[in-house]
């Protein structure tokens, strides 16, 4: 039986949820890199980068808890969220540094430190909000 991307995107386990993290990332992304890019116009590429990433954090957040898992926003996923997306900062924060040191391109940049720090991300979220 030949399955289409919406069947998948309905499953409630393994690589639809997965499915659904990418495309609530790539959101979450392009949300962060649009804010990024708009602010650094005006200020300083580290803080730039901050509020971008607070932006979608926000945003982020609630759309993983409705889309991604299917979860009521609930005051424990929200701390285990912040708590992954504490060590999520902390990783974009460290990578974006190195990408500066190493001479990336102030625009390439973000897309490099994204592209890493999701991979990490969903790993640390199955966790959060797999608990029952």
């Amino acid at each position: 039986m030949k399955e289409n991307i919406k069947d998948i995107l309905y499953e409630d386990k393994g690589r639809a949820q997965f499915l659904r993290f990418l495309l609530n990332g790539c959101f979450a992304a392009a949300i962060h890199y649009a804010v990024y890019c708009v602010c650094q116009l005006w200020i300083e590429v580290n803080v730039a980068y901050a509020i971008g990433f607070v932006v979608s954090f926000l945003i982020n957040y609630y759309t993983t808890c409705r889309f991604t898992f299917r979860k009521q926003p609930t005051w424990q996923h929200f701390l285990g969220f912040s708590g992954s997306h504490t060590v999520n900062f902390m990783l974009h924060v460290v990578l974006f540094w190195c990408c500066m040191q190493l001479g990336v391109q102030r625009l390439l940049a973000p897309v490099i430190v994204m592209g890493i720090a999701m991979l990490v991300q969903f790993s640390i979220l199955r966790l959060v909000f797999k608990k029952k």
